[in-house]
């Protein structure tokens, strides 16, 4: 991993920037098409989104006026809770491609677990694979319980599982499953909705460095084999969490932060959610 633009190879040979924007609350318009439009002036070639974040208009406007191949770009969308389901997947996914303008998505993936419908909603994510409509269809949110559940049926394995991780929630039974099973993990909220940055084991390892608590949580995802999607809306902040491949942290310095975990969350417990 020495550029923005190295790639994991997911299970089924697709190949999925290390490093992407999230576009969790930026808003509709403007802002997110102006985030995204940053980001890919600084490099990124990931971009992530969902029905629920209401900006794929703006994503998809970004997308296409950037100048950028779009087969140069890896873009990610989600199914909402409330259309989970068979037939209402396939409708929502065909509302997202017209909101994003796109004939198909890099990834889409389940957003969260919802309890009895989402066995019949991978049906719909599958059906959406094998037309070729999504390059890749994996998961969001579900934990080894929910995976080994859909695995029993399923007859596309999830090739991305994208979840809350970060120093303090650092999923490590969960990482190992899916290692095991062949399933990209990738963190959501990495930097820990903006909370501990200040935490004395980060700001003596970035000061090591000269690099920023943020960069070093970068750092960590990278070198645990995690994509990792920060969502800055600021150019300056997109700029600086991609500015993470001149160094690398020793054994040591991996340790220490692994020793962070409390298994603390800061949003939604996918096991308990009524959304």
């Amino acid at each position: 991993m020495a550029h923005i633009s190295d790639v994991a190879t997911l299970a089924n040979g697709v190949k999925m920037p290390w490093i992407g924007l999230g576009v969790y609350k930026s808003k509709e318009g403007t802002e997110v098409i102006n985030a995204v439009t940053s980001a890919l002036r600084s490099g990124y070639r990931h971009i992530d989104t969902a029905a629920a974040y209401g900006n794929e208009e703006g994503v998809g406007q970004a997308i296409r006026e950037s100048g950028i191949s779009r087969d140069s770009i890896f873009v990610t969308t989600k199914v909402w809770n409330s259309r989970q389901g068979f037939d209402s997947t396939l409708a929502a996914f065909d509302e997202s491609m017209e909101k994003l303008a796109l004939d198909a998505v890099d990834l889409y993936l389940v957003h969260w677990p919802v309890k009895g419908k989402y066995k019949e909603t991978w049906k719909a994510l599958e059906r959406i694979y094998k037309e070729g409509r999504a390059k890749a269809i994996g998961v969001s949110n579900f934990q080894v319980h929910h995976l080994k559940d859909l695995m029993e049926s399923a007859e596309v394995l999830p090739i991305v599982n994208q979840v809350e991780l970060h120093p303090l929630l650092a999923q490590v039974e969960l990482r190992s499953f899916c290692k095991d099973k062949g399933i990209q993990i990738e963190a959501w909220s990495p930097l820990m909705q903006g909370n501990q940055l200040d935490h004395p084991v980060l700001q003596e390892i970035a000061g090591k460095y000269g690099k920023s608590a943020a960069q070093v949580i970068i750092r960590w995802d990278l070198q645990h084999g995690i994509v990792t999607i920060p969502k800055p809306v600021n150019t300056g902040r997109i700029q600086e969490n991609a500015d993470v491949f001149d160094f690398e942290l020793t054994a040591e310095d991996m340790e220490r932060i692994d020793g962070m975990n409390q298994n603390r969350r800061f949003g939604s417990d996918p096991d308990n959610f009524n959304f």
